[in-house]
C-alpha cells in the first residue's frame, strides 16, 4: 500500500484504513484476488440457486421467505426489493460515514461470501474515487443489516437515484452497474454502514485516549502532582494490562520532569488515572479487534460456500459483538472523562496551582471559571450516551425476526460521545497549558514538551477575562496532533 492508495483485498482492512479511505485524499484499488473470490462465489450462487431454494434469490425475504419467486417474475423481484427497502428517513448521515460504508462493503464483497456479480466491485471503487456518495438517511437500521442504506446505494448504481457530491454528480454521470435481480438481497445483506461508522469511532477513540494521557501528564505537572501512583511496583501488584499501559505512558511522558510533589497524596483524577484509564484502553482495543474482524468477514445471509458448493442460511448478519463492544467502550470512556473533569477542578484551585482562583489575572476576575461548566455540560452528554444500546429489543417482520442488537445505534452513540468528550478534554488542555504558562514553567523535554508546544503554539496567551470559546475549539482540534506524539 502506498500513502495515496488503499488496496482492497477482502482480508486486511483495518479501522485506521477505513478512516483514511473515508477522510483522506486516497485512491481505492481492488486486489485481483478479491475479484477472483467474488467471481467464484457469484458462479457458485447461481449454480446452487438453480438446484434448490436460496433465500432472497428464489424466495421472498423476511416473513415472505416461504414464498417462492416464480421464474417469470424473477427479473422484477430483485428490483422491487431494492425499491421497497430504499426507505430510510431523517437527515443524511455525514459523508465520511457513507464513504466508510462503501469501503467496508467493497471489502466484504471481496471476501467472497455474498455471491454478488463481481462487476459491482469496480463500480463501488469508482464511486469512492470520484467522490460520489449515495444518499443515506440516519434512520433505517437496527444492527441486523443496513438494508435501507445499501438499497439506496443499489438504486444509485442502477441509475434510479442520483449520486451526491463530486463536480459532476447526477444520474447520468455517476458510476453505474446493472445488478441482476438475483443479486439484490446479496448486495444489501450487510451491516457496512454500521461497521463503517464503528470503524471511524474506534479509530477516533484510540486517538482521544492517547491525547487524554498527554493532557493528564500536563495537568499533573501543573499541579506538581506525585509520580508515586505510576511507579512500576504499584502496577506489578495489580497487573491489569490497560492499567500497566496507562501508568507506563505517563512515566514516559514525565521522564524529563521529576517535580517535587506538593502533597503526600493527590485526588483521584491523578492518583487513580491508570486504574480508570486502563479499562478504556482495553475496551478500545477489544472494540477494534471486533470491528476489524467484522469488516473482513463474509457475513451475508445466505453465505455462499464456494468450496462446499452450497449456500448456508445463517445469522452472521447479527452484529451483537459490535454493539456490545461499543457499549462497553462508551461506559469506559465516560469513566475516564469524569476524571478529566475532576482534574480540571483542581486546576482552578490556588492550593493546587499557586495562582489566583480560576487562574484569573486578578483575585476578583473569573479567569477559566466557565470551563468547568462547559466540561460538565459535555460530560453529561457522554454519560447519557453511555446507556447501552443493546438494552433495546425489537420483534419485526411478522415475528420471524424477533431480536436486534442495535449496534447501529451504538455506533452512532459512540460517534456523538466522542464529539462531546473532545470538548471536555479540550477544556482540561486549555487549563493545563494556561497554568504552566502563568507559573512560568513548561515540560523539560521529550514527547510531553512536544505536546505542550503543539498546544501552546495555537492557544491564546492572554489571561485577562475574555471569551474562551475559541480556545476550547482550538484545544479540541489540537488533540489528534498531540496524540500522534505519544511513543
Amino acid at each position: 500500500m502506498q500513502n495515496s492508495r488503499i488496496v482492497i483485498d477482502g482480508t486486511s482492512l483495518t479501522c485506521s484504513l477505513v478512516a483514511r479511505a473515508a477522510r483522506g485524499d486516497v485512491i481505492i484499488t481492488i486486489d485481483p484476488a478479491g475479484v477472483s473470490r467474488a467471481r467464484a462465489a457469484w458462479r457458485t450462487a447461481r449454480a446452487v440457486a438453480a438446484e434448490r431454494p436460496v433465500y432472497g434469490r428464489t424466495t421472498g425475504v423476511g416473513a415472505n421467505r416461504v414464498v417462492d419467486v416464480e421464474w417469470e417474475d424473477a427479473d422484477a423481484h430483485g428490483l422491487r426489493l431494492l425499491r421497497s427497502h430504499a426507505a430510510g428517513a431523517g437527515p443524511l448521515v455525514a459523508p465520511e460515514i457513507v464513504r466508510a460504508m462503501l469501503t467496508v462493503r467493497l471489502n466484504q464483497l471481496a471476501a467472497g461470501g455474498s455471491g454478488v456479480d463481481p462487476g459491482v466491485l469496480q463500480a463501488l471503487a469508482d464511486a469512492l474515487n470520484l467522490g460520489l456518495l449515495p444518499p443515506v438517511p440516519v434512520y433505517g437500521a437496527i444492527g441486523t443489516g443496513d438494508l435501507t442504506a445499501l438499497a439506496s446505494t443499489a438504486l444509485c448504481l442502477l441509475g434510479e437515484r442520483a449520486w451526491l457530491g463530486g463536480p459532476d454528480a447526477g444520474v447520468a454521470r455517476g458510476p453505474g452497474f446493472r445488478l441482476g435481480s438475483s443479486d439484490a438481497l446479496a448486495f444489501i445483506s450487510s451491516n457496512a454502514a454500521t461497521l463503517g461508522e464503528a470503524a471511524l469511532a474506534v479509530a477516533d477513540l484510540r486517538t482521544l485516549l492517547d491525547a487524554a494521557t498527554a493532557v493528564t501528564a500536563l495537568s499533573l505537572l501543573a499541579v506538581r502532582g506525585s509520580e508515586e501512583p505510576y511507579a512500576p511496583p504499584v502496577h506489578e501488584a495489580c497487573p491489569h494490562p490497560g492499567q500497566v499501559e496507562a501508568a507506563a505512558a505517563v512515566r514516559t511522558l514525565l521522564a524529563f520532569d521529576h517535580p517535587t510533589p506538593a502533597r503526600i497524596q493527590d485526588p483521584y483524577g491523578y492518583r487513580a488515572f491508570p486504574q480508570v484509564h486502563g479499562p478504556a484502553l482495553e475496551a478500545a482495543r477489544y472494540a477494534e479487534e471486533v470491528v476489524t474482524r467484522e469488516v473482513n468477514a463474509a457475513a451475508e445471509n445466505p453465505l455462499i460456500d464456494v468450496a462446499g458448493r452450497t449456500a448456508w442460511h445463517n445469522g452472521n448478519f447479527h452484529t451483537a459483538y459490535v454493539g456490545l463492544a461499543l457499549d462497553a467502550a462508551r461506559a469506559a470512556l465516560f469513566q475516564t472523562m469524569a476524571l478529566s473533569a475532576a482534574r480540571l477542578g483542581t486546576l482552578t484551585e490556588p492550593s493546587f496551582t499557586g495562582l489566583y482562583p480560576f487562574q484569573a489575572s486578578t483575585e476578583a476576575s473569573s479567569g477559566i471559571m466557565i470551563l468547568e461548566y462547559v466540561a460538565h455540560s459535555a460530560l453529561a452528554d457522554v454519560r447519557r450516551l453511555a446507556t447501552p444500546a443493546a438494552l433495546g429489543s425489537a420483534v419485526l417482520s411478522r415475528g420471524v425476526e424477533e431480536h436486534a442488537g442495535f449496534s447501529t445505534q451504538s455506533a452512532r452513540a459512540t460517534t456523538d460521545a466522542l464529539a462531546a468528550a473532545r470538548i471536555a478534554l479540550g477544556c482540561e488542555l486549555v487549563a493545563a497549558v494556561r497554568a504552566l504558562r502563568m507559573q512560568g514553567r513548561a515540560p523539560a523535554g521529550g514527547p510531553l514538551r512536544a505536546a505542550y508546544d503543539v498546544a501552546a503554539a495555537v492557544l491564546d496567551e492572554r489571561v485577562e477575562d475574555r471569551p474562551l470559546d475559541a480556545d476550547i475549539a482550538t484545544a479540541a482540534d489540537a488533540l489528534p496532533a498531540i496524540a500522534r506524539l505519544l511513543p
